[in-house]
């Protein structure tokens, strides 16, 4: 009976035994080298780009700022405090107070 692992583990065993002598362990490191290559350029570097600019945008907030949160509520900054800012989400003055993390965007921003 054969062993599943030593199964599986074959094919990745055999690569440095191949004919021509040399660049067996280039051949295995060359491989995960684009593949860390390719998360980096691909998902890591667009995320922190992403995170930057909302940072930015949340540190540039100004009372009268049309606003959107991650939950889809929709409102006009009255008042902003150092980790929160206060809300007006309708027309009879109901406000609701939110963390500067919970927004979103600028509704401005996506009407353009």
């Amino acid at each position: 009976m054969v062993n599943p692992l030593l199964a599986l583990l074959e094919p990745i065993l055999l690569v440095g035994q191949s004919g021509s002598g040399g660049g067996g362990v280039f051949g295995l490191l060359l491989p995960l080298v684009l593949i860390i290559g390719v998360f980096y350029f691909f998902i890591y570097r667009p995320q922190q780009k992403r995170e930057e600019e909302h940072q930015e945008m949340v540190e540039n907030l100004e009372q009268g700022d049309k606003i959107i949160t991650v939950g889809g509520v929709h409102g006009t900054i009255q008042k902003i405090d150092e980790d929160s800012v206060l809300a007006q989400v309708d027309s009879k003055g109901t406000r609701l107070r939110f963390n500067k993390d919970a927004i979103s965007s600028l509704a401005n921003e996506e009407e353009s």
